[in-house]
């Protein structure tokens, strides 16, 4: 995120202690399956009104075996980006990261900070439904968790962008683009 951007949380208008959180990259922990489905289901009652195809548990905590940021990544399909839902969301602890700051026109970003507010838990990522964006994360995903080799190598650049990047989070993201589109281009996604 661009030094100095606001983020609007549930009843405020701050920039989080989040926003400039160091990426690490840690060993898998068992009890982020767990964690995700805790989320999920609190999600699917919150967004019910919106969601089409669910919420999924993806990104590298949604990948047995695999070590990753401590946070856990959730997408929704939802009928439509604005909706109500975005208010809901905040209300309950999300904070709502804007368009213009995500940069990611194809979804509605929600970070879930920790009690102290200095950390991430959880990432939401509202897609419309039918977007292609869906079936990629599926497919990534899933082609990491069945191709062990393909996961260590992943592994292995994330660790070594953690390094790099320091607290920028975007060059963290943006330097998996490559691997994760050489990926989804192989036949195994």
């Amino acid at each position: 995120m661009a030094d100095r951007q606001v983020i609007r949380g549930a009843d405020r208008m701050t920039t989080p202690a989040w926003a400039y959180e160091r990426a690490e990259v840690r060993p898998h922990d068992p009890r982020w399956s767990d964690r995700a489905a805790t989320e999920r289901e609190s999600l699917e009652e919150l967004l019910a009104p919106w969601l089409v195809d669910g919420v999924e548990h993806v990104g590298s905590t949604a990948v047995p075996g695999l070590a990753a940021k401590p946070i856990i990544d959730l997408m929704a399909s939802v009928t439509a980006l604005d909706t109500e839902a975005s208010e809901l969301l905040t209300a309950s602890g999300w904070a709502y990261v804007p368009p213009r700051l995500d940069n990611r026109p194809w979804r509605r970003f929600f970070v879930k900070p920790d009690a102290t507010g200095q950390r991430r838990e959880a990432h939401l990522h509202l897609i419309q439904a039918g977007h292609q964006r869906w079936t990629d994360q599926l497919r990534f995903r899933d082609a990491l968790r069945a191709n062990k080799n393909l996961a260590q190598q992943y592994e292995d650049l994330k660790r070594r962008l953690a390094t790099e990047s320091g607290n920028d989070r975007e060059a963290y993201t943006d330097g998996k683009a490559a691997f994760v589109a050489k990926a989804l281009r192989a036949p195994h996604a």
